[in-house]
């Protein structure tokens, strides 16, 4: 099988369920991706006109463009649309006709980029629609192949940038937009999609049509289309809102069970701690388009094999993880990929605290451990390694299994300095700011700094904008006539990094009173710390709570 970026990120999906969940500054230097973004070109809505048949592979498309330009003097849109060549065995599209207006407007289709020339330039608010004609087979983008059960589907697989292959967007997290999705299909498939079903009509010649749309903006990496076979439960309501499951007519049973939980759950707790869901319904699709899961907004694809029929905790986690890109990644998107842990890594973390919270804090810390293994073996092989990007062009490099779990430990490091209840606040904040819209890093920690008070660049520079590893050793001992403990800690770490950092040191006696949990900062190489303490202590532990993503050596000396 051709080791695809997609199935690379699914890899490392399903790595974080087996390895990681338990079973069942200085101010970053401003930098730009080499995507051309265009500040002054707003994207507002997409209705593609598609159809689809059994005959062949080849799709046909007639898109509308809905634009609002932003500035004076624009003279051209471009858009990503992957042309079809000899290199890709003649796969791609082929562009026929533009129009705007009732008039055919001219435009170039070179190198990937369809570039539509404006008959003037454009004015300041200035709404334009623009309607592509096109038709060819994807490349990528869009599967059209046989399921596990022999049936012919078609199914999206956009992410992170191949969409471009069969639409025409602006193909890049910064320019969300609305969607409609009007596919014209062989009349014994059904059709899913982001949004709301407006329509569904029963046409000439075996053909149904049906459309869906999505009146949330999103990404263009999370349009969903899922042409199938499918069995179809309404499952509940949440907020009013339908809970669906979309599964292969042969899995009926054991997906129907399988995803009855904890969507709903998950959804709840969502909404109560960080702010309200954004979109009109929430499918759980089966598909053969993805290894792991894909969080496509309001509509998400899971692996065909995903569905056995025992809820075990694997895909249950999976689930959970999806539901939270519901609010990270699709709500609020990163700006750009070089930011793509305030999708990734936050998911991550947030598959832990609702595991935390419906699951008890046991299972909560075994997942925090095993990521804290998988976040150590990455390091041993790649020491260089940092979370946030700079000027990302390999878009093969877009994550790593660093990108969710050192990602999700920076989340829970910010909690343990900042305390849970400011985190919680910080977080809602950060939602309600971003919701529908795009953050960067930096939107993240003014955030956090607004509700905490706490100059938060040098921890996010450490952690976020540099690489290394944090380990500490070194020896306590109890004065009995000063009844005062001194701590030596030196940070051994040899990759040149020193962090600045709190630390918890738990301080227990012979009796179960005698305990006390002191807060300690180090920032220096090399660290001596004293304090008094009123009992004898018997043993000294370093981050009793686990807060501190950290290697240790400490004993009594």
């Amino acid at each position: 099988m051709k080791y695809t970026l997609n199935h690379h990120r699914m890899q490392i999906r399903l790595l974080l369920i087996l390895l990681v969940l338990p079973v069942y500054s200085l101010m970053a230097l401003p930098f730009s991706d080499r995507y051309p973004k265009n500040p002054n070109i707003d994207a507002v809505n997409y209705r593609f006109n598609i159809k689809v048949s059994d005959i062949t592979d080849e799709i046909s498309c007639e898109e509308t463009i809905d634009i609002r330009y932003l500035a004076a003097g624009e003279t051209r849109l471009r858009l990503d649309l992957i042309k079809a060549s000899e290199k890709q065995e003649n796969r791609g599209m082929v562009v026929s006709k533009v129009i705007s207006e009732g008039k055919t407007l001219a435009y170039t289709h070179e190198n990937d980029v369809l570039t539509i020339q404006l008959p003037t330039p454009s004015t300041l608010e200035q709404r334009s629609s623009y309607t592509v004609m096109y038709k060819g087979v994807p490349a990528t983008g869009l599967k059209i192949a046989n399921n596990k059960y022999g049936d012919r589907t078609f199914f999206s697989d956009n992410w992170p940038n191949k969409g471009r292959n069969w639409l025409a967007t602006i193909d890049h997290p910064y320019d969300k937009a609305t969607c409609e999705f009007i596919v014209t299909a062989p009349d014994h498939y059904q059709v899913v999609s982001n949004g709301l079903k407006v329509e569904e009509t029963n046409l000439p010649n075996g053909e149904r049509l049906t459309h869906w749309k999505q009146s949330v903006p999103i990404a263009t990496w999370l349009y969903v289309l899922g042409v199938a076979e499918f069995a179809v439960q309404y499952v509940d309501e949440f907020d009013g809102k339908s809970i669906e499951t979309w599964v292969y007519p042969q899995d009926r049973n054991a997906g129907f069970y399988d995803f009855a939980v904890p969507t709903k759950s998950a959804l709840a707790f969502y909404s109560d701690r960080i702010g309200p869901f954004s979109y009109e319904k929430l499918a759980n699709i089966q598909s053969n388009s993805v290894s792991g899961g894909m969080e496509a907004a309001s509509a998400i694809l899971y692996s065909e094999n995903s569905v056995v029929g025992d809820r075990n905790e694997r895909w249950r986690n999976v689930v959970i993880h999806e539901v939270a890109h519901q609010w990270f990644g699709n709500s609020v998107t990163e700006y750009d990929w070089d930011d793509v842990w305030l999708s990734e890594g936050f998911a991550t973390y947030f598959t832990l605290l609702f595991i935390e919270h419906h699951y008890g804090k046991d299972a909560f810390v075994e997942g925090l451990i095993k990521s804290k293994k998988t976040v150590d073996n990455f390091y041993l092989k790649n020491p260089k390694y940092r979370i946030v990007h700079d000027n990302l062009t390999d878009m093969s490099k877009v994550v790593s299994i660093q990108t969710y779990q050192k990602g999700s430990w920076i989340l829970h490091m910010l909690r343990g300095m900042i305390g849970t209840d400011v985190f919680w606040k910080g977080i809602k904040s950060y939602y309600k700011k971003y919701k529908d819209v795009n953050a960067t890093t930096d939107d993240f920690r003014r955030e956090m700094e607004e509700v905490s008070g706490v100059d938060l660049n040098p921890f996010f520079q450490q952690w976020l904008y540099e690489p290394g590893t944090l380990k500490y050793k070194g020896t306590w001992r109890f004065d009995s006539k000063k009844k005062e403990v001194t701590i030596v800690l030196d940070q051994v770490q040899t990759d040149g990094s020193v962090f600045k950092m709190p630390l918890e040191v738990g301080v227990y006696g012979s009796q179960k009173e005698q305990q006390r949990i002191k807060k300690i900062h180090l920032d220096k190489k090399s660290n001596t710390i004293r304090f008094s303490v009123d009992f004898i202590p018997e043993k000294l532990v370093l981050d009793p709570n686990f807060l501190v993503l950290m290697e240790s050596d400490f004993k009594k000396g």
